[in-house]
């Protein structure tokens, strides 16, 4: 029988409008009241303040919710391997960027032409940090969080000791809001490190499908990253299992170890 990939959960971020951490979300979930003056955009203090004017918000919301993380775990972020999985990447600028071309096309923006490529946050994210290992973006559609999740996990079993996972989305906007399904902004992430003896919290990958649950409706709902939450919604409500959207109906099994 196939040992399942496994990983301790050492750190975790989150930022959506309205709930800015990760420990906000956990108290929503029982029951208390939203945080009051929650800032209404993300604000990664890794970023001088000239790059957040400049940086866009899906940048801006996976660097807070991976900064979050790394600091929850204890971790250098220099020092981590990092999978950042998005559906969507930046659709406003990829907006923009449409009309431009169909309106002016030599009037392109290099700033917002680099903004948009899908790495952009990742990118960001290892000149913020100095970090100097591998980062990884990832785009599967309806299953980019449990693809990226997998990909983290399957990095720790080649021999990773620990690696970082941001999973985010933004609103989509224009024309492209008629064919893409997601609102608001959410940014998610999680250090992952190889089990141990004494792990609070561990995850691991289980064989079979399942219908995926659905995310709660209470936080950033109708983003494309949503899937996410359903994960998170377990780890706060101390669940044995979490099943998140894989495409196409299916599901990804996640047991979870609570220490």
């Amino acid at each position: 029988m196939t040992t399942p990939l496994t990983a301790a959960i050492e750190g975790i971020g989150l930022w959506a409008p309205g709930v800015p951490s990760w420990e906000a979300f956990v108290g929503l979930h029982r029951g208390a009241a939203a945080p009051e003056a929650a800032p209404a955009r993300p604000a990664p203090t890794l970023l001088p303040p000239n790059e957040r004017r400049r940086a866009p918000d899906t940048v801006l919301v996976a660097l807070q919710a991976a900064q979050a993380a790394c600091e929850a775990a204890g971790r250098d972020p220099a020092s981590l391997p990092s999978v950042f999985t998005s559906t969507y990447g930046e659709l406003a600028i990829t907006d923009n960027m449409c009309a431009t071309l169909a309106r002016a096309p030599t009037e392109v923006s290099p700033t917002r032409f680099h903004n948009s490529v899908h790495n952009a946050a990742a990118g960001y994210w290892t000149i913020g940090t100095g970090a100097m290992e591998p980062a990884t973006a990832i785009s599967a559609g309806q299953a980019s969080f449990a693809m990226g999740l997998v990909e983290a996990l399957a990095q720790l079993e080649a021999g990773a000791q620990a690696v970082l996972l941001v999973a985010y989305d933004g609103p989509a906007v224009g024309p492209l809001n008629d064919v893409l399904d997601s609102q608001g902004l959410l940014g998610v992430a999680l250090v992952l490190a190889r089990p141990a003896a004494g792990d609070r919290l561990r995850l691991s990958l289980q064989p079979g499908e399942a219908t995926p649950a659905a995310p709660p409706a209470a936080v950033a709902a109708g983003n494309a990253m949503a899937p996410a939450l359903v994960l998170l919604e377990a780890i706060a409500a101390d669940a044995a299992q979490a099943v998140v959207a894989a495409g196409d109906g299916r599901g990804l099994r996640i047991g979870l170890g609570h220490g």
